[in-house]
């Protein structure tokens, strides 16, 4: 058996693995060792998985994912989230559908601060649902947009996905970040375009809720201000180079604790909890950046990579159609495993493919994170549709309802990216010269 067959079977076998309920890092690190130890040699997995495994947890590059996670956490135990919840109600609440708008500002926001899709579900569902609920809005819609709202965390910085594609790709994270930003505006103006046509054709689907002063709403904007400020302030100084990503990770950790103290909402209680959620979700991140690591050092050796990328290169099709069938392929992988999970073992896979096709490797990046958008609110596996009917036991049938005029709006989003590439790489060139 040569090289590559070994690694499309070590592939195949990695399916059932993942079905088994192993954790999906342990399954790559396995699979990667055990066909290193057949295409090279035991003793040689053995030194490949120990370097590995050690290059990654004592790297300081790494500990860019437990900052920005405790960053979002503290600003999720914190209740920055409802906050500014309350100051996007406050202004479009009384518009039709303004109540749903007011979730999609308000999450859009709450991003600047967490990375976390699942924590932005969880809190919404908590925070905004209830209130739809007590002004009439129909299930569909309050439980849909929720879900959808979750997704934004793929684009808007500071997103651990993009954290995660620059690491894997070897693109500055700064760049990323700053790529990510239009888009991730543009899917959150089409959620809300979305909300007025509904509330707009189906009046009772949305009933509007109460005016509130203008006074009330000149009083409320410091939340958006501070929250505006430290975005800026951790964006900006990675993209100026003033600070690390990791360094601006414990500079915007520092930002939300401090305020949060000082409000008396963050109790040494919710620390411990906040330090133990992060904890509990970077570790997970790292193993999997690990078992990824070791499976894709086996299939460099299989040489799969290449032989992908040539054959791709090869077609006689248009590249974008190519490119269009990796976005399916990841669609249909993130099907049966974490989207994330996906993400981080196809793209060693095709993104030599990518840069032989010609296609700029920021784009890629971000055309595949529209791609995961869409992939967490799919079926079968969609970790925000789950959230929000674990918090508000809706029914799956009617949260995807209410998802698909969303799903809409980041198809559009996406065939945009294809037509105007320039709208992810405008900023990053703008602030590169």
């Amino acid at each position: 058996m040569n090289e590559m067959m070994a690694g499309a079977i070590a592939l195949i076998i990695l399916l059932p693995l993942f079905a088994t309920g192993i954790e999906l890092g342990f399954a790559m690190a396995i699979v990667g060792f055990l066909g290193f130890a057949y295409t090279v040699s035991f003793e040689s997995a053995l030194n490949l998985l120990g370097r590995d495994l050690y290059d990654v947890f004592s790297s300081y590059g790494y500990t860019v994912f437990p900052l920005f996670i405790m960053m979002g956490q503290i600003a999720f135990n914190s209740g920055i989230a409802v906050r500014l919840y309350g100051v996007a109600y406050k202004f479009v609440g009384h518009i039709p559908g303004g109540l749903a708008m007011s979730t999609v500002a308000g999450a859009t926001a709450f991003k600047a601060l967490c990375g976390s899709s699942t924590a932005t579900a969880a809190t919404f569902a908590s925070v905004a649902i209830p209130e739809m609920d007590r002004y009439g809005c129909d299930k569909r819609l309050s439980t849909g947009i929720v879900a959808s709202v979750g997704t934004l965390g793929c684009l808007i910085p500071p997103s651990v996905s993009l954290i995660i594609m620059g690491i894997i790709t070897e693109q500055s994270i700064g760049k990323l970040f700053m790529a990510g930003l239009m888009p991730g505006l543009i899917v959150a103006f089409f959620f809300i375009c979305i909300i007025y046509g509904w509330a707009k054709i189906n009046p009772a689907i949305a009933p509007r809720g109460a005016r509130t002063p203008w006074k009330e709403r000149i009083k409320s904007l410091p939340e958006v201000f501070w929250v505006m400020m430290i975005f800026a302030f951790v964006v900006g100084g990675v993209m100026t180079g003033y600070f690390t990503p990791s360094e601006a990770g414990s500079v915007g950790t520092f930002g939300v604790l401090v305020p949060g103290i000082f409000r008396k909402e963050m109790t040494f209680k919710k620390y411990v909890k906040s330090l133990g959620e992060a904890l509990h979700t970077a570790c997970m991140l790292m193993i999997l950046v690990a078992g990824s690591i070791v499976l894709g050092h086996f299939i460099a050796v299989t040489n799969i990579p290449q032989a992908i990328a040539g054959w791709l290169a090869g077609l006689a099709i248009n590249r974008y159609l190519i490119m269009l069938i990796i976005c399916m392929i990841y669609l249909v992988g993130g099907s049966f495993i974490d989207d994330l999970a996906f993400m981080i073992l196809a793209t060693p896979i095709f993104y030599p493919a990518v840069l032989k096709l010609g296609f700029d490797p920021i784009w890629f990046c971000m055309v595949i994170s529209v791609t995961l958008m869409i992939g967490v609110i799919i079926p079968p596996v969609a970790i925000c549709v789950f959230v929000v009917n674990k918090i508000t036991k809706v029914p799956f049938g009617v949260i995807y309802q209410g998802i698909l005029p969303f799903l809409l709006a980041m198809i559009l989003c996406g065939i945009l990216l294809f037509i105007f590439p320039d709208i992810v790489l405008f900023l990053p060139k703008l602030v590169g010269n």
